[in-house]
């Protein structure tokens, strides 16, 4: 299991000559992986491979209107980075006064007297120090200056796309989740607190488990087939992201954005005891959401949504279903 650091007076505990990179990480997507498989390989020569990221999300100290809804919120993006073999996560709190570090003293005083890393591995459009001023070829100067090598990776492209978070931030967004999960290398998913609904899906269409509100990137408005975690049991589910105009109606004042799940693999007459959290991952959208005449045309339209959802689902690779 990866030793997690949470301040850069802590990196002095490692063994010195580390193979490290350092990034935001948001969604530890293909590209990240490719670098940080490499980072991992240090194992071989006997030393620590290590993963520098921030928190929080720098946009969200220094252009706080700017800053992106993240892919994976901080504690899934440890979970991820662990998976990669890395034997240390150093998350470092950004701040003002580290945002204000010049390239040259950002690797001085916290890489080199840090972890004194033997390679830094990094993406082609790395950028670093304040102001972005410093990229890889900086990076490569001040390698040669103390003493650490300094690999660059060339930017991955997936199928003929570019993969970058920003690309998949897109796509998701978009309810493209089809397309994000190609660049991510997994499916998209979220994993938010149960919470108590109004009991109208129960009562007038089919019963659903109703998540918390969620702040960070949820697709676009539609209805997915997904598949949802109930403790270590991934079921088939159908699951609508939106405003439920159905119900909402010509109400004034803006509704609250709602994500429920539909299971489709319970027996009615004995569903699992109701969870404290769930995850649900997005495997594809079946549609835009849409405003019905009557909870009754709802139901129907549900009931086909989840025809279509089985017949996904059953055309999924067995290494897909989980």
């Amino acid at each position: 299991m990866a030793q997690i650091l949470q301040s850069a007076a802590e990196l002095t505990s490692l063994p010195r000559g580390a193979v490290i990179s350092v990034g935001n990480f948001d969604g530890v997507h293909r590209g990240h992986q490719a670098v940080l498989a490499a980072v991992a390989a240090a194992r071989a020569r006997a030393v620590p491979a290590v993963a520098v990221t921030f928190e929080p999300h720098p946009l969200r100290l220094l252009r706080p209107d700017a800053a992106p809804r993240l892919i994976t919120p901080p504690a899934r993006k440890l979970q991820l980075l662990a998976e990669t073999g890395v034997d240390a996560i150093a998350v470092l709190p950004f701040t003002r006064e580290l945002s204000e570090l010049a390239a040259r003293a950002f690797v001085e005083t916290i890489l080199v007297r840090g972890l004194a890393p033997a390679a830094i591995h990094e993406g082609a459009n790395f950028q670093f120090g304040h102001r972005h001023a410093g990229n890889v070829e900086t990076l490569a100067e001040l390698g040669r200056e103390f003493g650490f090598q300094v690999v660059v990776h060339p930017e991955m492209r997936w199928r003929g796309e570019r993969v970058s978070s920003s690309h998949i931030r897109r796509h998701i967004a978009a309810g493209a989740v089809g397309r994000a999960a190609r660049l991510l290398g997994r499916w998209f998913s979220i994993a938010v607190p149960v919470s108590a609904g109004e009991g109208i899906g129960r009562r007038l269409t089919v019963p659903t488990l109703n998540l918390a509100d969620y702040s960070e990137l949820l697709p676009a408005r539609g209805v997915y087939v997904t598949q949802t975690r109930i403790g270590d049991r991934w079921l088939g589910s159908v699951t609508n992201c939106g405003l439920r105009p159905t119900f909402t109606g010509d109400n004034p004042g803006p509704a609250p954005f709602r994500v429920e799940t539909h299971l489709l693999e319970v027996d009615p007459a004995n569903p699992p005891e109701t969870p404290a959290e769930i995850e649900v991952r997005f495997l594809h959208r079946l549609r835009d959401e849409q405003r019905l005449p009557a909870p009754e045309a709802l139901k129907v339209q549900i009931l086909a949504d989840v025809a279509h959802a089985r017949r996904f689902l059953r055309r999924l690779p067995a290494a897909c279903r989980v």
